[in-house]
């Protein structure tokens, strides 16, 4: 048995992998980062695929994967109108770990967890992550929006503007430094907590439009870009000083949901798909959601990165290929996308059928999200899936994108995990002393 107030501190460092965090720390002082890595504790994650933050995150927050917790994606589609959403909390299937351990007359404080908006009634305090519109609905209790709201508060950077203006951008980050800061300073002090996390999101907004003046030292930006760091490695410092400060028994986990690579190019499947008479579209799209333009004679379509669907006719309105041919345009699609090649370099790592990927999943009633097929890119090659985009390759204001391999992973007890699915296992089995995840799926 563990003792009452054995407190864990979760500290999520989005976007950060092993080998990143390692050439960060080689090229500016970085202590609290440095002193991470250095640990032989220090370890490389594998990311679930997609490896995409709603999908990850969801995967820690409740120790499962996809094909349990029902995250497939930031978007899913509707098989009637096609209309493309953006999902949310209200798409998760599997309690997450604040809720399971408040089930319990446990107390857990999580800042900035992605994926979690809006936000539930729990037994805990919670400022949800993006994708977070509104601050009213992104806290519980919600006199905590109004008191983060009050002091200036703010939910995410604002990247629409700040991916054409990279001092903006720059300045929006040091922003929500302050803003994470802010949340630490009011819900830590206290201490009536069992478990505390804190998720800093902005390593991967930098890294998706400025990686290339991070890691390039003659860059104009370079030292802007290793003064944000520094910043930002000052806040991770305060976290891990202030979990020192916490009375034994106490344990730490540092995480990252993925890791990064230089961009390459970007590679839309949509584009490839339309190039090779897999995908028509009836009239120009309005947006790159704009699926509502595909046309009854399409045979396959993807949703972002690379989430491919057959367009079949037991599961689309319009669609045009019978069941009894699903594998077969599955096969096709896969075998085509694995032979492509952007200036003589192959494009794509792997890609799996929906069903291997996710076992179960089927059976636990998520016939409608699982795709066919979906694909894992080499590194340095982003997916996506637009629907305004008639080119396959590009580059649009990104230098960096998402790895699925070697996201970092510390704990101060020294575990392994090989998957997210098992780092999230990791949170609850601390409490419980055991897996923890016999409950079954949620449906609220």
């Amino acid at each position: 048995m563990i003792p009452d107030r054995s407190r864990l501190a979760i500290l999520g460092l989005d976007g950060l992998s092993l080998d990143m965090t390692r050439t960060l720390c080689g090229l500016t002082n970085l202590p609290a980062l440095a002193g991470i890595v250095d640990d032989p504790r220090a370890h490389a994650v594998r990311s679930e695929l997609p490896e995409l933050s709603p999908v990850n995150w969801t995967s820690l927050a409740t120790g499962l994967g996809p094909e349990e917790h029902g995250v497939f994606g930031f978007t899913g589609i509707g098989s009637d109108d096609y209309a493309v959403r953006v999902g949310d909390a209200d798409d998760i299937r599997a309690p997450r770990f604040w809720e399971r351990l408040g089930a319990r007359g446990l107390t857990c404080k999580v800042v900035n967890w992605p994926n979690a908006y809006p936000a539930r009634p729990f037994p805990g305090m919670l400022v949800a992550g993006f994708v977070a519109p509104e601050l009213s609905r992104a806290c519980h209790p919600p006199v905590l929006a109004r008191i983060l709201g009050g002091k200036g508060y703010r939910l995410e950077a604002d990247t629409a503007r700040g991916k054409d203006d990279p001092d903006l951008l720059l300045r929006e980050l040091h922003a929500m430094i302050a803003s994470r800061r802010l949340a630490l300073d009011l819900l830590w002090p206290d201490l009536a907590f069992d478990c505390f996390a804190l998720v800093l999101t902005e390593t991967d907004r930098l890294f998706h439009f400025l990686l290339h003046a991070v890691l390039d030292q003659t860059h104009p930006l370079h030292g802007a870009c290793m003064a944000w760091l520094s910043a930002f490695d000052a806040l991770v410092g305060e976290f891990l000083e202030r979990f020192a400060t916490l009375p034994e028994p106490r344990r730490l986990m540092v995480v990252a949901d993925h890791g990064f690579a230089p961009l390459i190019t970007e590679v839309d499947v949509n584009a490839w798909l339309v190039r090779h008479g897999f995908l028509r579209l009836a009239g120009r799209p309005r947006h790159e959601l704009d699926a509502a333009v595909i046309a009854p004679g399409s045979r396959a379509l993807a949703l972002d990165p690379g989430r491919v669907f057959v367009h079949v006719r037991d599961r689309f309105a319009r669609g045009s290929v019978p069941p009894a041919e699903r594998r077969a345009v599955a096969r096709d699609v896969a075998e085509g996308l694995m032979a492509l090649r952007f200036k003589g370099e192959p494009v794509m790592e792997r890609i799996f059928t929906g069903e291997e990927l996710y076992p179960g999943a089927i059976e636990n009633g998520f016939a409608a999200q699982v795709p066919d097929l979906v694909c894992q890119a080499r590194p340095g090659f982003s997916l996506t899936a637009k629907w305004d985009r008639g080119e396959i390759f590009g580059r649009f204001g990104r230098s960096g994108c998402h790895a699925a391999q070697g996201a970092l992973w510390f704990d101060t007890r020294g575990s392994r995990p090989e998957r997210m699915r098992d780092a999230g296992r990791e949170i609850t089995r601390h409490f419980e002393g055991r897996d923890g995840l016999t409950s079954g799926l949620v449906t609220a």
